[in-house]
């Protein structure tokens, strides 16, 4: 390690809570380099990895990616804000060189299964490789990123939460969100059907940032609902790191069509140009209610959320009550079910799309092709994805041709009617943001049963909307509480303005106190 031409000793660099800025400021005075920064963050993953699981598999090309960083710095060449800076993503997410799983025992190698390799990186991985980034590696996540609390069905095992072990980490993000809390990595990726953003977000006192469906490709990431519901979108301790990420991800390419969206709907100046501590001032800000959900919060959630209002008033915002109350939004979601899955019924077509994408040289590069070499049918499997085809008869007859595009009108009318009531409202009522507690009681335990308790899945999910989560609080048990900030679709930037405004006078953040010793097993 002393050969690293480091002017701090590689033992000596303190990684933890680093910001980009900081990281930036870093190397332009000489303290580290990009590989002595890197050894510093593996060293780090080395120690508290085997008891927090946050990974799947490390980028054995990390260090070299890191040296050519330096070396280029060092020519004088003009570098981009995550040249040198290392960063994680979701497992879900393609990456050369590296098996995309889905998190699932038969797709691994090392569980016992096959490896599918593929031939491109997804959009956002080659985004953040073009940015100079640094990846380390891929997070866990559970099979088929399909849990909305844990990782607990990974073929890696469970990932464990960076603030409390004892505490689910929230969502199939989990591993990106163990990974960010606990300065496995500066900032990282995560992906988002139902709450996998939003969910590890709150659950780990992480600023991030679900954004409006189609500002994001999401092309070369395992799906869920890759046509109407899943977003990628950014982790981060602060609020202008995931600004400075999102600057990246979003944005049109030709790779993902529905991306057209998105032209004329990212800010010119980028996500940092609104970042004030005075945005707040003056916004009429919509608060929780029945109106939005037919579900109270426990008392120590409202006390909290009640401490954040005030909070969100001492900035200069005028509070709403119940914006909702006497609208129909509340009974838009499906009143038979806990997690609403409208927007799955594209599952079979979009993993379809998914692995042909991964090249003729795959193990398999269609979902008959898949099929054929799987030992179990995951749709046939309530444990696993058996579940939806049971509630979503449009995919139960997809299923028989993945290969045509199904009927999604239903779901296409779901959104429409959500988004009509929600713009409505926030335009009666001249409101700016709306920010509920991201979280209804306080969260489930890493090995309970119980579903995480969310406010906004998956309402926001279906209509398509942006959500940026920021702590707000702690409960009685140690885990943290956030706000979510809600808006129209493409106001990302208002939106981390709020949250920085909030961010910048509250300072909520919970750092982790990470444990290396022996945990008994639970």
């Amino acid at each position: 390690m002393n050969a690293v031409n480091s002017a701090v000793p590689v033992a000596e660099i303190d990684v933890s809570e680093l910001t980009i800025a900081e990281v930036q400021e870093g190397f332009a005075s000489g303290r580290f380099t990009s590989e002595s920064l890197t050894l510093a963050f593996l060293a780090r993953i080395e120690r508290y990895e085997p008891f927090y699981n946050a990974f799947t598999f490390m980028n054995p090309d990390a260090l070299a990616v890191a040296r050519a960083m330096d070396a280029r710095r060092a020519a004088g060449e003009a570098l981009g804000p995550l040249a040198g800076v290392p960063v994680v993503i979701k497992e879900a997410m393609d990456f050369v060189g590296l098996p995309s799983t889905a998190g699932w025992a038969e797709l691994s190698s090392r569980a016992g299964g096959f490896d599918l390799m593929p031939e491109r990186d997804a959009p956002v991985v080659a985004r953040l490789k073009a940015a100079g980034a640094v990846i380390l590696g891929k997070t866990n996540i559970p099979a088929f990123s399909h849990d909305g609390a844990r990782a607990n069905s990974s073929w890696d095992g469970p990932t464990y939460n960076a603030v409390n072990r004892a505490i689910a980490p929230g969502a199939s993000s989990s591993g990106t969100g163990t990974a960010i809390s606990g300065s496995f990595a500066v900032v990282g990726l995560a992906e988002e059907t139902g709450g996998s953003i939003q969910n590890p977000g709150a659950a780990q006192s992480l600023v991030s940032v679900k954004p409006t469906f189609a500002l994001v490709p999401n092309s070369g990431v395992a799906p869920l609902a890759g046509s109407t519901r899943d977003v990628v979108g950014p982790h981060a301790r602060t609020v202008r790191d995931a600004a400075i990420l999102l600057d990246i991800l979003a944005g049109y390419t030709a790779e993902d069509p529905k991306t057209v969206a998105a032209i004329g709907n990212v800010p010119a100046g980028g996500y940092t140009s609104r970042l004030s501590t005075t945005a707040l001032k003056g916004a009429r800000v919509g608060l929780y209610g029945s109106g939005w959900r037919q579900q109270a919060l426990t008392p120590e959630a409202a006390t909290l959320y009640a401490k954040a209002s005030a909070e969100l008033a001492a900035r200069g915002a005028t509070l709403v009550d119940d914006p909702f109350a006497g609208t129909d939004f509340a009974s838009l979601a499906a009143q038979d079910m806990e997690f609403d899955p409208r927007g799955m019924e594209s599952m079979a077509h979009d993993f379809e799309l998914y692995l042909r994408r991964l090249g003729p040289s795959a193990a398999a590069n269609s979902f008959a092709a898949l099929k054929a070499k799987l030992k179990t049918d995951p749709f046939a499997d309530d444990t696993l994805l058996g579940i939806h085809p049971k509630q979503l008869p449009v995919l139960k007859a997809s299923l028989d041709d993945p290969t045509a595009i199904p009927d999604l009108s239903a779901f296409h009318a779901a959104r429409e009617a959500y988004l009509t009531t929600f713009n409505g409202v926030m335009t009666k009522h001249k409101l700016d943001l709306l920010a509920f507690p991201q979280v209804w009681s306080d969260l489930p335990g890493i090995f309970d049963k119980t579903e995480f308790p969310a406010t906004t899945v998956s309402e926001i999910n279906i209509a398509g909307l942006p959500g940026v989560t920021v702590p707000a609080g702690q409960f009685a048990s140690g885990a943290p509480f956030c706000l979510i900030l809600v808006g129209p679709m493409w106001s990302e930037a208002d939106l981390l303005a709020y949250a920085y405004d909030y961010e910048q006078a509250t300072r909520h953040r919970i750092v982790p106190v990470l444990e290396d010793w022996p945990f008994a097993a639970p």
